[in-house]
């Protein structure tokens, strides 16, 4: 089918102008039960759903001891977990019906005679950013109902296939923050290969809320996740039949996978080895400085522009060169062909930047690589690690941050020296997420001391 066509992606923040999240607008980053272990494995499914007991639009979740699980019923089920804080899906097995243009999900498996019927409709936003109240409205909805349900309630029989597939649907939007390359990879790429993976290409794609200068930016992912071509499903008037589906997105935690939840054990080891495969990229591992060693470590210096600049980007530079580095320069333009762009990241031993979306580019680092941020004025350590200091260790890279003192910030010239903003940074962070960014992130460049920065880079054992 034909696909809508879809404005320039911002190589940037994203269009919104924001990076990502910062803590406290996050979901509780361990996903787990409250006795911390991963939520029960329920119904045989490879997943660990707590199935729904709550009617569609209710708030109630209850997680259901394997024993009292209704038995699959005969033709087909379906399993939905709603509990997630990240993410809701539903696996659909069976004679699965899927009609794009009118974003429904229908199971032809009548109920036996004398069983009540349960669970009969959902309703699910396939985007794993489930916590943003005000985007996730702006994610397509889709509704995944039995046959049954709807002849008994409309009195129509079940639509008739106009394509059969003997392969599983996955079903997803592109929508979101897309174009933000810290929410392609944290909220669609990163669950698309959880969710996919396994099939090993044998699943079939449809995207909601199509994207086509997305689909060509991650195409070399695409092609490797699945070897059928892409459906843009809003556009798609044809009724797909599947043995089995997946509507919506697996996701564990910010930019990272966590290897102790299913599916099969998968780790960001496993995921970064994928992107390598995509990308052709030629480096497992960064340099290491030996003895007689005469070729230079490279770094790559991420520069920005517009908000939290570095200044004196030129004189950091010329230090970084003179302790040793070959300094590759990437202006934001160059982060557009991501292919090329992945190669010269792989390219390199360290990754250096002031905190912003272009540091997600540390996922095409070679393995055990370093990611050094500059963390800008504001109380911001925490929350900033949240975002890229964790995710980079659970990479496997070495994690490295550069805070930034008042005297070094150019907020020092937009308030007066006792205003709350430069004393009191946490009386800002207790307005909210809001006023967070528009003066901290937003609003604030940066000019390090450079010999205080040189003692960071120095740290990096080459």
């Amino acid at each position: 089918p034909s696909s809508s066509t879809a404005e320039e992606e911002d190589a940037g923040e994203g269009p919104s102008g924001r990076g990502p999240m910062l803590l406290a607008q996050h979901p509780n980053s361990s996903q787990q039960s409250a006795d911390g272990r991963p939520a029960p494995l329920v119904s045989g499914t490879s997943r660990s759903p707590s199935l729904s007991s709550s009617t569609p639009g209710t708030e109630t979740r209850s997680q259901l001891p394997a024993a009292e699980v209704p038995p699959a019923q005969e033709g087909g089920k379906i399993i939905c977990d709603l509990s997630q804080i990240r993410t809701d899906f539903c696996d659909v097995y069976g004679d699965v019906r899927i009609k794009g243009s009118s974003s429904s999900v229908v199971l032809v498996a009548p109920s036996p005679p004398g069983t009540p019927a349960r669970h009969d409709s959902w309703r699910i936003r396939p985007y794993a950013r489930k916590w943003e109240t005000a985007l996730m409205p702006h994610i397509k909805e889709f509704s995944v109902t039995r046959a049954a349900a709807a002849k008994a309630r409309g009195g129509k029989p079940a639509p008739r296939c106009t394509v059969h597939h003997s392969v599983p649907a996955v079903v997803f939007s592109t929508g979101g923050l897309q174009g933000n390359i810290f929410h392609e990879m944290a909220d669609v790429l990163i669950p698309l290969f959880l969710t996919s993976h396994r099939y090993h290409g044998e699943v079939q794609f449809l995207i909601t809320q199509y994207r086509a200068s997305w689909v060509s930016k991650f195409r070399p992912m695409l092609r490797r996740l699945s070897r059928y071509e892409l459906i843009n499903a809003d556009a798609d008037d044809r009724l797909h039949c599947f043995p089995q589906a997946t509507v919506g997105l697996l996701s564990h935690q910010e930019l990272g996978i966590d290897p102790a939840k299913p599916p099969l054990g998968y780790s960001m080891a496993d995921f970064r080895r994928f992107l390598r495969q995509s990308f052709s990229l030629k480096r497992e591992y960064p340099q290491r400085r030996t003895e007689g060693r005469t070729k230079r470590p490279r770094l790559l210096f991420l520069s920005r522009r517009g908000s939290r600049t570095l200044l004196n980007e030129r004189e950091v530079i010329r230090m970084a060169r003179g302790v040793g580095y070959k300094v590759v320069v990437a202006a934001p333009e160059a982060t557009r062909d991501l292919s090329r762009f992945a190669r010269v990241v792989n390219s390199c031993d360290v990754l250096v930047g002031v905190h912003g979306a272009g540091l997600t580019n540390m996922l095409f680092l070679p393995a055990n690589g370093t990611m050094v941020q500059v963390v800008p004025y504001g109380d911001l350590k925490y929350a900033v690690r949240f975002s890229y200091g964790d995710p980079a260790v659970g990479m496997g890279l070495r994690y490295l941050e550069y805070e930034v003192g008042l005297k070094e910030s150019s907020l020092v010239r937009q308030y007066p020296r006792d205003h709350p903003v430069l004393r009191d940074p946490m009386s800002v962070h207790r307005k909210g997420f809001p006023a967070v960014w528009s003066t901290y992130i937003d609003k604030q460049n940066v000019t390090v001391d450079v010999s205080r920065f040189r003692q960071v880079l120095l740290a990096w054992n080459l």
